[in-house]
């Protein structure tokens, strides 16, 4: 599943929203570090490492780029790390700003915003680079890095713009077989058209292998140790990082966390309950307000009076102003991507509003935000990298195909009566995926590692609260910093507590007090 993280507020990275409708849910690495050394700091290598050196002693050649004050340059590293070969090299985006100074440079702090698929270096110089909070910008070169397979690093390739259209538009809840068919081969569709584009790459964009980039981005930034923010699925990639090299951890906060060792369909199950904590927290909101397009009765009749409405979506999809109707699918995706911020909700309240009167421009574009897609019908290749590096990192145990999700269906309909069916439906896409998995569901511990700040909103739609305290529990040294609230992730959305308990343990070293609640 996807797990963006940012509000549809931020202008450029509005996109990373935050949802989950095109494939499983991403765990586990792919194999264990072996004990030879490598430059750029002692301890172990990853597997294969024993051509490494021209990767780790690289000199990037820096040049201005994107806004005022950016840099960018180019790395190579190897596509395969059990085989590498200069002439497969994958050259990874980087993008930086340095220190504004006052006080004394801590070194870099790598940023991810999640995904799979979400672009660090657009997120860098649209937000993180000059909108997270001014004491950690003064001491730290701000640094994004687009991983392997995502925007500017190689981009794995699928669908053409049309073709996506068509992708996004397919019924995600089937009534009868014809349209179980049509989903599974629109599932199918979907992967062969990235095997067939990005055949070569397909192979090599697990989390494990972008965690062992990050370590020679590492060495060549001239760090002994990786200071790391990740959100969502980003900490996913730094918990695998700490796995692999716990003695390179330098100061890594995992906001918005995964539990890495949940099989998949525990992990779709629980971010469609968590899905539904988020719509209620909405609804509760609504309901209150005389203009609310869901009544003004209960949370559940709020639910109720959204299922009909995707009920009449299904059975006659409505105009929207372009050629593109507004059909349950592409709604359901619209209302999904308003849950991860609650400034957000004002927008959802208004394209409701105007769907039930005949109107889906305004569900369109969220869901549009959503996907990534520009006006032009182009979209960005945020999908297509989720998906692959979802079913890379995971075996699709489950489900082996439509009867397996007949079977899951009334669960997630428990997990959530307005999104269950639709989310246990999107689970069909690792299934017909041409590639073999390489990942296991496991326990991450990190032993030997410095302090890791584990961070969980207690209303997060896309990583419930409960991921954040299984990863803080399975960390050897995780420390869990808890923030009561609704939306995705909390570092820099608005809690003066959350915010100063991180810039305090990203700049002096002292994490907060385990258990820490704001």
């Amino acid at each position: 599943m996807d797990l963006r993280r940012l509000p549809l507020t931020r202008t450029v990275v509005a996109a990373l929203a935050s949802a989950l409708l095109i494939s499983g849910c991403t765990s586990g690495s792919s194999s264990s570090p072996d004990t030879s050394r490598t430059p750029g700091g002692d301890g172990p290598a990853p597997a294969g490492a024993a051509s490494l050196d021209r990767y780790y002693e690289q000199k990037p050649s820096w040049r201005e780029c994107g806004v005022s004050g950016f840099q960018c340059a180019t790395l190579k590293v190897p596509l395969d790390y059990d085989d590498p070969e200069p002439a497969k090299d994958v050259k990874l985006a980087v993008s930086r700003v340095k220190a504004t100074g006052p006080g004394k440079r801590l070194g870099s702090l790598l940023i991810n915003p999640g995904g799979p698929g979400g672009s660090a270096v657009q997120y860098l110089q649209a937000y993180a680079g000059v909108g997270y909070p001014a004491p950690v910008r003064s001491r730290y070169d701000m640094v994004g890095v687009d991983p392997r397979g995502v925007a500017r690093s190689e981009p794995v390739k699928c669908l053409t713009g049309k073709e996506m259209d068509a992708y996004t538009q397919t019924d995600q809840t089937p009534d009868d077989q014809r349209e179980k068919t049509e989903l599974a081969k629109a599932m199918k569709d979907f992967a062969k058209g990235c095997s067939a584009r990005s055949r070569e790459i397909l192979p090599h964009v697990s989390t494990a292998e972008s965690a062992r980039d990050m370590d020679i981005v590492r060495a060549v930034l001239g760090d002994e140790k990786l200071n790391y923010v990740g959100a969502s699925y980003g900490t996913f990639l730094g918990a695998t990082y700490a796995e692999l090299f716990p003695d390179r951890v330098g100061r890594l906060v995992l906001d918005g966390a995964m539990d890495p060792s949940l099989p998949a369909v525990e992990l779709n199950r629980d971010q469609t309950a968590g899905f539904e904590t988020a719509f209620r927290s909405f609804a509760e909101d609504c309901v209150e307000r005389s203009d609310c397009p869901l009544g003004t009765g209960s949370p559940a009749e709020a639910g109720e009076r959204l299922n009909a409405l995707f009920d009449d979506l299904d059975a006659d999809p409505i105009p929207t102003g372009e050629s593109r109707e507004l059909g349950e699918s592409l709604a359901t995706t619209g209302v999904i991507a308003a849950m991860y911020d609650e400034s957000a909700w004002p927008q959802l309240r208004e394209a409701i509003a105007s769907a039930t009167k005949g109107d889906g421009a305004g569900l369109l574009s969220l869901a549009d935000t959503y996907y990534e897609r520009d006006p032009d019908g182009s979209y960005s290749n945020l999908m297509y990298a989720n998906a692959a590096v979802n079913c890379l990192d995971l075996p699709p145990s489950y489900p082996r195909g439509p009867a397996d999700v007949d079977k899951a269906l009334p669960s997630f309909g428990k997990a959530s009566p307005v999104f269950g069916e639709s989310l246990a439906w999107a689970s069909l896409n690792c299934t017909y995926w041409p590639v073999e998995a390489t990942g296991t569901a496991h326990r991450i511990t990190a032993e030997g590692a410095a302090p890791i700040v584990v961070v969980g909103t207690t209303r997060d739609p896309a990583t419930p609260y409960k991921w954040a305290e299984d990863l803080a529990a399975q960390l050897d040294s995780g420390t869990l910093l808890t923030y009561d609230g609704d939306g995705h992730t909390a570092y820099g959305r608005g809690s003066d507590c959350v915010d100063t308990a991180i810039n305090t343990y990203l700049i002096e070293g002292t994490p907060p007090a385990d258990g820490k609640k704001c």
